[in-house]
């Protein structure tokens, strides 16, 4: 009875056996196929491996190699069902080239429940990374050099952070015709300008010559089923872009509304925080957008919009010291700012 059930087991999920290898090199893995990988990057105090989880899904015919990555910030979810529900519906035999997706970056985050690193340092600003560095810089470093440097493409999945909600948005390049038509085929509520020059995945990836955009899928840990699914749509419409995958058709929807830059508002005191404008709400020069009272209820603080621009993000943690962050208000484009995405919207799209 044991033999039975063994080769039973075996049977149900031969394909899905999982291989732990050192490094992901795509072009050894098997056309046509799923495959399930553990990569190995570093250890822990106890010398036990810390490996990250990676799945590729390789077609019969060449092309690119297109990465989703998510949970980079251990608390953001919202991306993981996205990269999951995107490999279950991708056939290989469909597929032109390679998806190498990876479920979880920060591994250590993820199990600890918390947005940074190991070492309380935000993996997002350490990109690269260097090897014989702190214990952030080294994971960076073998991220890199271990499962991200092989792709072409890539969609860096994240959310907003505890205390804070985001809007379905999308940072980019928008001066780049590359990453401003992955931007646009995402089909977010917000697209904000943000040029690679920082130490992010997406800069580093970049500045290395793949194009790479940034995906803020609304609040952290949690699971948004809404905007888990208008992720997965955008994503597969830019995998069909690249003529990755056949094209299908999709819903008319409305037109994003285009951002220069941004910047977060910080309160200037302590105090209980009320953040009065909602998600995409546009606010004009002047107006309140927040009011802060003490323990007593005496009003400490009202904050006004310091221009014209719309909601990208907001606090919704009450119990704000100085220094809490308030609203992220996106400056709106001026018309004709971006010719090369205007050109883009008056094209027809799968």
């Amino acid at each position: 009875m044991t033999d039975a059930i063994e080769s039973i087991h075996s049977t149900l999920f031969s394909d899905r056996r999982i291989r732990c290898v050192d490094t992901l090199r795509v072009e050894d893995l098997p056309a046509g196929r799923v495959t399930r990988l553990l990569v190995d990057l570093v250890h822990d105090g106890m010398g036990r491996a810390i490996q990250l989880p990676v799945i590729v899904v390789k077609g019969r015919r060449p092309g690119p190699i297109f990465g989703v990555t998510a949970a980079l910030h251990g608390n953001e979810l919202n991306g993981i069902p996205v990269v999951h529900r995107l490999v279950a519906t991708t056939e290989p035999d469909t597929l032109r080239g390679a998806l190498v997706v990876v479920p979880v970056l920060n591994v250590p985050g993820l199990l600890r429940h918390m947005r940074e690193f190991d070492d309380g340092i935000d993996l997002n600003h350490v990109f690269p990374g260097r090897e014989g560095g702190t214990e952030s810089h080294v994971y960076a470093a073998r991220l890199v050099s271990r499962a991200i440097q092989s792709l072409d493409y890539l969609a860096d999945l994240h959310t907003a952070s505890f205390g804070r909600i985001n809007t379905l948005y999308v940072r980019a390049d928008l001066d780049d015709p590359i990453t401003a038509k992955m931007a646009l085929l995402q089909r977010p509520s917000i697209i904000l300008h943000n040029p690679p020059m920082d130490h992010t995945l997406r800069g580093w990836m970049s500045l290395r010559g793949s194009p790479a955009i940034t995906v803020e899928i609304g609040n952290p840990h949690v699971f948004q089923p809404r905007q888990v699914q208008r992720t997965l749509q955008g994503l597969r419409a830019v995998l069909a872009q690249m003529k990755m995958l056949p094209r299908r058709p999709m819903a008319p929807a409305p037109v994003p509304v285009l951002c220069d830059r941004s910047r977060w508002l910080y309160a200037d005191t302590g105090g209980l925080l009320q953040v009065l404008p909602e998600l995409r709400d546009v606010v004009e020069e002047g107006q309140v957008i927040a009011r802060q009272v003490d323990v007593f209820g005496d009003l400490m603080r009202e904050y006004t919009a310091p221009h014209r621009g719309i909601v990208i993000g907001k606090s919704v943690e009450p119990v704000s010291a100085t220094g809490a962050r308030i609203l992220h208000l996106g400056h709106l484009a001026e018309e004709h700012r971006f010719a090369t995405l205007e050109a883009l919207l008056e094209e027809p799209h799968p």
